[in-house]
């Protein structure tokens, strides 16, 4: 069985240097996760992300900047309503909300990145043989 895909958007200055540095210090994380970098979280569209699931991933996760963003005081505040607004986007096109998470991820944070792409990989995989 193949392992769901996840699409990550993560930012220039915060979360992105994490992950370059997960994998620089060979920390372990699903290869079937895939990055886009974006300047900032708040920035995320929500018909990218729906374009992600038509385009066959199982899980979108958004790596905010949290109180970090250079761009905007309020980058959680308008993230979060992003993914609010995502979620009932999902519902209407009868895509478990769930499949959208997301997370602050400062610019070290390797383990937490870690942490967050194996439970989702696990949620993911875990709901998709629920489904068949």
């Amino acid at each position: 069985m193949e392992s769901p895909k996840i699409l990550v958007f993560s930012t220039e200055k915060i979360s992105d240097p994490a992950i370059d540095l997960t994998g620089l210090l060979k920390k372990y994380y699903p290869s079937t996760v895939y990055t886009i970098a974006i300047p900032c979280s708040s920035a995320v569209k929500p018909k990218w992300i729906m374009h992600a699931f038509e385009k066959g991933f199982a899980g979108v996760f958004i790596a905010a900047d949290g109180t970090d963003c250079p761009f905007s005081e309020k980058c959680t505040e308008n993230t979060g309503n992003i993914v609010s607004h995502t979620h009932e986007f999902m519902k209407e096109k009868g895509i478990d909300p769930a499949r959208l998470k997301m997370a602050a991820i400062c610019s070290v944070c390797t383990d937490p990145f870690v942490k967050h792409m194996k439970s989702f990989l696990k949620f993911l995989t875990e709901n998709k043989e629920q489904k068949n």
